[in-house]
């Protein structure tokens, strides 16, 4: 069963996953979204059975087998499917015969998890946006009467002649300094992005040199790259500073568990990088998005936390500032991207999505 190249057009063009199978149910073809659904590749997956790629889905592949048998169609909801990865998918998906052979299927597949996860980011993104004008307006509201006291603090200081009077002049301009420089930490990057060719994994490796120098080597590194993922076009310093935010927080929360005596893994942190094809940030859907996770093996972060990391001033450490979080989301977001946060008792994996130029 050969697919016209105007058909197999349009099955590349869809957002819902779709696979064809014939013969011992082995995939004939997957379009882009069932090549992201499934983490897994066109000339990878030709030829190999289905079961190869759904791994202990026996309620699923019994379905598939019933319907090669019989021609019949059928529909699930809700269904679960398990991956070679090992990833749980939650869909609805409906198999149908479209030949005399009835070994021959099309599966049509709608992840839950996708909606759910789309209708997420569509909150982070307006808390995002809420937050940033509230800060913008509060940012405002503060410099002002700041700018004041300073300055009257500078007249007062030229009209005393105790020195000990005058280091209490000083003590308020140099603590009005500290506020507005807080101010202006909160409100993010405060000039446009640098555009060029970037290399999300020279970023990484970046990252990861601070860090192996400031551990001093008590920091073990795990590495997973995909090398095919192109360069794009980004701020490198700007998106040095981001993921490095992240990765000193991964760092530190690492570092929590080192005292524990039943601990038995040395502090890690991993990187790890895939390609996502036919992706949806937000309200835009991107033909070839970069996923970068950064994982720690610390305690995790409290439930009741995990809804306000993004916040400005939000820090689950007494000497955290709480801003290192703020200001990753907003230069992720200046690159049309979005930061996610999955966490649960030793491990915590901060999630990075990146619209790419898919330059193939």
């Amino acid at each position: 069963m050969a697919l016209p190249a105007e058909y197999k057009n349009i099955l590349d063009s869809l957002t819902t996953a779709i696979l064809v199978l014939k013969g011992n149910l082995c995939v004939h073809y997957l379009n882009p979204a069932a090549e992201s659904l499934f983490e897994t590749s066109v000339t990878r997956s030709i030829g190999s059975p289905i079961s190869d790629i759904l791994i202990d889905s026996e309620d699923a592949l019994k379905t598939l087998h019933a319907a090669a048998e019989t021609g019949h169609s059928y529909t699930r909801r809700e269904a679960e499917f398990i991956l070679a990865s090992g990833s749980r998918l939650t869909v609805d998906y409906s198999v149908t015969s479209v030949s005399p052979d009835p070994s021959e299927l099309i599966i049509e597949i709608q992840p839950r998890d996708r909606l759910l996860r789309i209708s997420r980011e569509e909150d982070i993104i307006s808390q995002q946006e809420t937050t940033r004008i509230l800060v913008r307006g509060m940012a405002h509201e503060i410099k002002n009467p700041l700018g004041g006291i300073r300055g009257a603090a500078q007249l007062l200081d030229r009209e005393l002649d105790d020195e000990d009077q005058r280091e209490y002049t000083q003590v308020i301009i140099d603590e009005a300094d500290r506020l507005r420089s807080l101010v202006d930490r909160m409100l993010g990057p405060n000039k446009a992005p640098k555009l060029a060719a970037t290399n999300i994994h020279e970023v990484l490796e970046r990252v990861r040199t601070l860090l192996e120098a400031e551990s001093r080597g008590r920091l073990n590194f795990h590495r997973d790259y995909d090398p095919s993922l192109p360069e794009f076009q980004g701020d490198k310093e700007q998106l040095i500073q981001a993921f490095l935010n992240i990765a000193r927080n991964a760092m530190e929360a690492a570092f929590e568990n080192q005292s524990d005596s039943n601990r038995k893994e040395p502090p890690t942190i991993s990187f790890r990088t895939r390609a996502l094809r036919q992706f949806t940030i937000g309200h835009r859907r991107h033909r070839l998005v970069c996923r970068v996770d950064v994982i720690d093996n610390g305690p995790g972060i409290p439930a009741d936390l995990l809804q306000n990391i993004f916040y400005p001033m939000i820090s689950g450490r007494a000497s955290g500032t709480g801003l290192g979080l703020s200001i990753t989301q907003s230069i992720i977001g200046q690159h049309h991207g979005l930061v996610e946060c999955k966490s649960e008792p030793g491990q915590t994996d901060f999630i990075i999505f990146l619209p790419l130029e898919d330059k193939q």
